[in-house]
């Protein structure tokens, strides 16, 4: 981390729009560094930051069903990819099918978060069941499987070459960190134990990108105990939303969950008590200018764009200020009570992000970029 060169300073009317003394609108943007943890700044515009009349080139927001990509295939490590970087792979996989052969990723750690369905993760460590809202973090070479019991939807997370780990509350902003209390462990227990046999098994192992197959004449999960500080853990964010009291503030609305060396997975869960309605919650309009910035929506109504629903995606590289919609702006920032009832998963990666393009037509919303278009909000 740089030694920031840090100027406090104050010029012009700085008075949020909705608050004592302003004499006209104005729209309050965040510029911050280092994923909000360096020195920043509030910028307090006579119009809408994203109030741009068009938008060419590259740089620009994308969004994404991802609920609209086929299912399968059998082996999640071949899930279709569409998202990735130098140090990350984002795949999205469906399923509800029992795995018949085992996944080992020696790429680096592996996260789930489970998006929809439920039902059995067998691993080295035990059994697991999951539910949706879980996130389960495989470590790297972990051989695992899923025995799902309804349609299950997935979000795979990969820290390339690297491993997930806890915030430090000392550098994350509100100070909070992950309880490791509440995560949960695999069991060695009945279940486990009958899923052990002396069939063929397979364990399809990913290095480099590419999968190799080993061959046993039994079932490699045949575990009879273990002990250390390493394994397999699941955390819903349910847990993380009872560890919530009114009137907590985590700028920018995100839980830090994970973290690696070049980017943090953070969830956003139902909050209340931000603030008296009609003020700023959060800095709304912002530009993290050092991380490339994607969310996945889980469940409940996002706040801050009406026409996104749970399974779909946006991602926005840095490079350009963003924020809500219009109309989400007028009826949930100005207009709503300040309870929120989204859940959803936010990757901000300092290495630059790259869209695999090979996403199948009909799975991202092309007209994303035009739905700030002319933006006409008024206080």
């Amino acid at each position: 981390m740089p030694n920031w060169i840090r100027l406090p300073n104050s010029e012009g009317s700085c008075v949020p729009s909705s608050g004592p003394g302003s004499d006209q609108a104005t729209y309050q943007r965040h510029v911050g560094r280092a994923g909000f943890q360096g020195p920043s700044a509030q910028i307090y515009h006579r119009h809408p930051p994203v109030g741009w009349a068009t938008f060419e080139g590259p740089l620009r927001p994308r969004a994404f069903d991802l609920g609209k990509l086929a299912p399968g295939p059998a082996c999640p490590l071949q899930a279709r990819r569409f998202l990735r970087s130098d140090t990350m792979e984002v795949r999205y996989w469906k399923t509800d099918t029992k795995m018949h052969a085992l996944a080992r990723n020696a790429d680096g750690d592996l996260l789930l978060f489970v998006h929809n369905g439920e039902g059995s993760l067998f691993c080295d460590y035990g059994h697991l069941p999951y539910r949706d809202g879980d996130y389960i973090l495989l470590p790297r070479g972990t051989a695992w499987r899923v025995e799902p019991s309804t349609h299950c939807e997935f979000l795979l997370i990969e820290a390339t070459a690297d491993a997930f780990g806890l915030p430090d509350p000392n550098a994350v902003a509100g100070g909070t960190s992950v309880d490791p209390m509440l995560f949960t462990l695999p069991s060695i227990d009945d279940a486990f134990r009958a899923q052990q046999d002396e069939a063929f098994w397979e364990i399809h192992i990913k290095r480099k990108g590419q999968v190799s197959t080993l061959t046993y004449p039994y079932n490699p999960l045949d575990a009879a105990g273990w002990e250390g500080d390493l394994c397999v853990a699941k955390l819903n964010w349910r847990d993380l939303s009872k560890r919530r009291s009114s009137g907590d503030k985590v700028p920018p609305a995100a839980y830090c969950t994970f973290v690696t060396g070049t980017f943090s997975v953070s969830t956003f869960i139902p909050k209340v008590g931000e603030g008296e309605s009609g003020m700023l919650r959060v800095p709304f309009y912002h530009s993290n200018e050092d991380v490339d910035e994607f969310v996945f929506y889980h469940r409940g109504e996002f706040f801050s764009r009406g026409e996104i629903k749970a399974g779909m995606a946006t991602f926005h590289p840095s490079g350009f200020p963003h924020g809500p919609h219009p109309r989400s702006y007028q009826e949930k920032m100005i207009k709503a009570p300040v309870e929120t009832d989204e859940v959803a998963v936010m990757i901000d990666s300092r290495d630059f992000l790259t869209v695999d393009e090979s996403i199948p037509d009909g799975a991202e919303w092309k007209a994303y970029v035009k739905t700030w278009e002319k933006a006409q909000e008024t206080l």
